[in-house]
């Protein structure tokens, strides 16, 4: 049996036990489309909702559950990178920018940030710990898993209803068949990352076929 998140991290001697510790994570580096999401969460250690664990180990309905009892006890942020700024910035920088704007969304800014996985972002407005697999040690990395994905699902979800055929309110635009064969029959839209090989190279046949 796999080990569940735990409060320990964040108490830490790295992050100066007492101090107002945000677990940041991040969702959305593999879709070909749509922006990549970032959370950060400031648990309060007297009302954690029980059974925080990495979003990708919870039910959707859990989840749902789970990220509701956050927004109301807990504080809460959500930072964004477009497409845009995938494209231009690559999807590991993007994912970066939206933890630092995660972070700064915060209504009080935290003394510590613990952020899933190997990199810290650039211009955090307080110290942070990378924490690789964050989202299955650590509590508030688990919440921000949580709830950066179930902001993200639902603004695919969104962007299903303006652009129906991809199965963006299934994959959330993930690569899945459904989605890669949509782009052959309907095209690329303005949502699609452009950087990406799959969708460069349909709008690379495309420029070619015209040519």
């Amino acid at each position: 049996m796999s080990p569940t998140p735990d409060f320990s991290p964040d108490f830490s001697h790295e992050t100066r036990s007492g101090l107002r510790v945000a677990g940041v994570d991040e969702v959305g580096r593999g879709p070909l489309a749509g922006p990549v999401m970032a959370a950060a969460v400031v648990l309060d250690p007297l009302r954690i909702p029980p059974g925080l664990n990495d979003s990708k180990k919870l039910s959707e309905a859990r989840r749902l559950e789970l990220n509701d009892a956050l927004l109301a006890c807990a504080d809460v942020a959500i930072g964004i990178a477009s497409v845009e700024e995938i494209d231009r910035l690559n999807i590991l920088h993007a994912s970066l920018l939206a933890m630092t704007r995660a972070v700064a969304g915060l209504r009080t800014p935290p003394d510590h940030a613990l952020i899933d996985g190997n990199f810290l972002p650039q211009g955090l407005c307080c110290p942070a710990t990378p924490l690789i697999k964050g989202d299955g040690i650590s509590l508030s990395i688990a919440a921000a898993s949580i709830v950066a994905k179930t902001s993200r699902d639902r603004a695919m979800c969104a962007l299903a209803q303006q652009y129906p055929g991809y199965g963006w309110e299934r994959n959330a635009g993930y690569p899945t068949p459904l989605h890669r064969q949509a782009l052959q029959d309907l095209g690329v839209t303005p949502h699609h990352r452009r950087s990406f090989k799959p969708v460069h190279n349909i709008l690379y046949q495309a420029s070619s076929a015209t040519s």
